[in-house]
């Protein structure tokens, strides 16, 4: 049973950095429709803020790639038992 723990634990840890993801990726969205779709044409402000996302977004991202590695390499596993 641990293992299937773990592994609902990595499922659940995947599914909230997904929404992170995209919760990062429409506040990205909006400030880029909010500036005719560039960053040339933001505020300093806004330019900063949209840099802050844009790393936020590739943790995120970082993250939810380890994690599916993490699950392939469970389902792998839990394959060959």
């Amino acid at each position: 049973m641990p293992r299937d723990d773990d592994l609902l634990n990595k499922v659940q840890d995947y599914r909230r950095m997904v929404l992170a993801y995209e919760e990062l990726n429409h506040q990205i969205n909006e400030l880029l429709d909010a500036n005719a779709g560039s960053t040339d044409k933001m505020s300093p402000e806004d330019r900063a803020r949209y840099r802050q996302l844009a790393r936020q977004r590739d943790e995120v991202q970082h993250e939810m790639r380890w994690l599916e590695q993490q699950l392939m390499d469970d389902d792998s596993a839990q394959s060959v038992e």
